[in-house]
């Protein structure tokens, strides 16, 4: 596949991140047994995964802006272009030695987003997209899934945990879902989980409490998969609710109206 300039420069950030996460991922079993444990360790792996990423984009593009989840928004001067970075999502896998994790980057231009780049170094999965040139993982083209019915399809999720509300209100959309759903899935990375379903290994996707660095790249994934991403109502308001729901246009479609039934009686 041609990759954009742009496009180069935000892959090479990701590998350069993703090799400094494998490396601190390998001394994680170690730490899980020391009395200070690993908690300030991967915080500190997560800010020097987003500076080396920070770095290399401001590098190439010093004008642009950069929101990011470790650190303050930076506005740049630009006025049109924007990265949107999350250094290391699946932090709990992380922390307990599960290789499901990623380095997540997004540009937007103009507020809508324009390219995408997730790399998970712990498979060496690389997955970009470009707005108009499709998504692909490691230089393979990728498509959703073709099911058109829930019965069929495994669906992945986000759960709320310790310190997230609407606990209460997930347990009624699972119970919804599972009745319809060949399976439900929870992976415990957002941008992973949405890039799996860009590639077609899951079906569908839902989830509360994001945040846009959690999505902004799979999204653009999907689209360029040809799948369909909206909000918890089917509207494009995903960085303003927190909300996503995505598959292809049958499986978007049937999960919002599953997930809209209203709380069973019994």
């Amino acid at each position: 596949m041609a990759r954009s300039a742009l496009l180069n420069v935000m892959v090479q950030a990701a590998l350069k991140a993703g090799k400094s996460l494998a490396r601190d991922f390998g001394e994680v079993q170690n730490l899980q047994v020391s009395v200070k444990g690993p908690g300030d360790f991967v915080s500190q792996a997560d800010l020097k995964a987003e500076k080396l990423v920070r770095d290399e984009l401001m590098k190439a593009r010093p004008t642009y802006g950069f929101l990011g989840e470790e650190s303050e928004e930076i506005k740049g001067t630009d006025g049109a272009h924007r990265w949107i970075v999350d250094p290391l999502d699946g932090t709990t896998n992380f922390l307990h030695g599960i290789p499901q994790f990623a380095v997540s980057i997004a540009l937007e231009r103009n507020d809508e987003l324009v390219a995408g780049v997730i790399f998970n170094p712990a498979t060496d999965e690389l997955y970009t997209a470009e707005k108009g040139g499709g998504a692909f993982l490691n230089d393979r083209r990728i498509r959703v899934a073709a099911r058109k019915v829930l019965s069929d399809s495994v669906i992945g999720c986000g759960i709320p945990h310790l310190g997230r509300g609407a606990h209460g209100k997930f347990l009624v959309e699972l119970r919804h879902v599972m009745g319809e759903a060949a399976g439900v899935r929870r992976m415990g990375a957002a941008a992973l989980d949405l890039a799996y379903v860009a590639a077609g290994r899951l079906d569908g996707f839902w989830e509360a409490g994001l945040s846009p660095w959690d999505m902004a790249a799979g999204l653009l994934m999907i689209r360029e998969a040809g799948g369909f991403v909206s909000d918890m109502h089917g509207g494009t308001e995903m960085f303003h609710t927190g909300t996503v729901v995505a598959g292809n246009e049958y499986i978007r479609k049937e999960l919002i109206e599953v997930l809209g039934r209203p709380v069973p009686k019994n």
